[in-house]
């Protein structure tokens, strides 16, 4: 990717016209327009200048952008999140700009054995059981489910899961929408 094409890209990020930078920056517009298509070269005052404008360090410009494979690996699952005894592990490499979030989840064993409180919030959201008994709370009905078992529902109506066993468990969820 060019500088041009950066500089584009952030400029349209930012839902910026070629008109409102040629304004900021006391460029023409067709200068710059031939500028973000690689077609002329802008001097290291101007890109300065742009850098400043878009709040970004200059060498963002040159430095290149490294290729992300789409693969996590079992033994490389960044721990996003622990919370009390509840490891959440992340399954995309860039779920930021994605519209699903996967997510292994294990729940380690703990004294405490009352349900847990349920909640809703936007979207959708699937759970696959990898490992021991997840219990699952669907409004006010209880279930249990096993390794291989599978549940969908509507995040929007009251749920919530927990390990009520002395094993661990571990289940693969995804949200829809994305909720990174």
């Amino acid at each position: 990717m060019n500088i041009g094409e950066k500089v584009k890209i952030l400029r349209n990020e930012r839902g910026m016209t070629l008109k409102q930078l040629s304004e900021a920056t006391g460029l023409s517009t067709g200068f710059l327009s031939q500028f973000e298509r690689g077609i002329t070269t802008i001097a290291v005052e101007h890109l300065s200048n742009i850098a400043a404008l878009f709040n970004v360090r200059i060498n963002y410009f040159f430095e290149e952008e490294p290729e992300i494979e789409p693969i996590v690996r079992g033994y490389d699952q960044p721990v996003i999140h622990k919370l009390n005894n509840i490891i959440y592990k992340q399954l995309s490499r860039t779920p930021q700009d994605k519209r699903i979030a996967p997510k292994m989840i294990e729940i380690m064993p703990h004294e405490k054995r009352e349900l847990p409180t349920t909640y809703p919030h936007q979207g959708e959201e699937f759970v696959y059981v990898l490992e021991g008994i997840l219990t699952l709370v669907i409004e006010e009905k209880t279930y249990q489910l096993y390794p291989g078992d599978s549940a969908h529902y509507f995040s929007t109506i009251d749920h919530n899961w927990d390990n009520q066993t002395s094993n661990v468990v571990k289940f693969i969820v995804v949200h829809y929408p994305n909720d990174y």
